[in-house]
């Protein structure tokens, strides 16, 4: 019996790869009964007479697992976000960071685009770099054509298993094309009139580049705060989870509690404003999601 890591599913084969190749395999015909679906991403026990046509024989414990897209065992999350068409959104960053952050995995910010940037919204940008820098974020500023920017983010993915997420048209496809060009992948101008750009990924599968592995992953532009309560939204941002043991109450939610050291730090202008705003939509969101359910 054989090991490796599920690197593509397709048309119900999954497709694995250890130190001997790729094995097309077919899973095992129980685990139906069983309830395992096996992901992209995890670690597997096969057996394989030949290289396209083996079977899965067992799915071992998963790190974590995402629902959208469906990919397991994942380390980090490069969330590529583009300065400028589409326009850069903190909100929705933010909302990339909870999301990745109550998956314990570890955010990159990747701003894509940078040469599309004018002088002021340039400064704009520095602004957001600072912040998201002083909150503990590794924050790297790319250009496809501009080779030291892509060397810029090489390292970062280095023996480990790497998500890009963002929402469509901000580059994903076009950065990994720029970190390994015989990938090939289809990318989409921007449509003017949406302001955004269509899907151009089909599936999820996983890439080798540069000694690790890149998932270009379709669908992880909807996300939503399924499982989370507000009490657990703290610990996804940095800022809060570091004062909330300084809150008079203890699971002081930092909305109306009195003498709450998080609001406090908003007023003395040492949590940013923005981010504590957001905070209050995704409570907000989590409420109404638990009321629908």
């Amino acid at each position: 019996m054989a090991e490796g890591r599920i690197v593509k599913a397709l048309s119900g084969f999954y497709y694995v790869e250890n130190e001997d190749g790729i094995f097309q395999c077919r899973g095992r015909g129980n685990f139906r009964k069983r309830k395992i679906t096996p992901l992209v991403g995890d670690r597997v026990a096969f057996e394989a007479a030949n290289k396209t046509d083996g079977y899965v024989l067992d799915v071992y414990e998963r790190e974590n697992q995402l629902v959208r897209p469906p990919i397991a065992n994942v380390e980090q999350a490069v969330l590529v976000f583009s300065t400028q068409e589409p326009d850069f959104s903190p909100l929705l960053l933010d909302k990339f960071l909870v999301h990745v952050e109550a998956n314990e995995i570890e955010p990159v910010i990747c701003l894509s685009k940078i040469d599309l940037l004018n002088e002021q919204k340039e400064e704009a940008m520095n602004e957001a770099e600072a912040l998201y820098q002083s909150l503990g974020y590794t924050v790297i500023s790319t250009s496809i054509f501009v080779d030291e920017t892509i060397e810029m983010l090489r390292p970062y993915l280095s023996g480990r298993v790497s998500v890009f997420a963002g929402q469509s048209g901000v580059g994903k496809s076009s950065l990994l094309n720029a970190l390994k060009p015989e990938l090939n992948l289809a990318t989409n101008q921007i449509s003017k009139s949406l302001g955004r750009g269509k899907h151009t990924t089909r599936h999820v599968e996983l890439i080798p580049v540069d000694g690790g592995y890149v998932a270009d992953t379709p669908g992880f532009s909807s996300l939503d705060f399924e499982g989370m309560d507000v009490e657990g939204l703290t610990y996804c941002f940095p800022e809060m989870r570091k004062r909330m043991n300084d809150c008079k109450f203890r699971g002081c939610t930092h909305i109306n509690e009195p003498k709450c050291a998080v609001k406090e730090a908003v007023e003395a202008g040492t949590v940013a404003k923005s981010r504590y705003t957001h905070y209050l939509q995704f409570a907000e969101e989590i409420k109404n999601q638990k009321r629908r359910y």
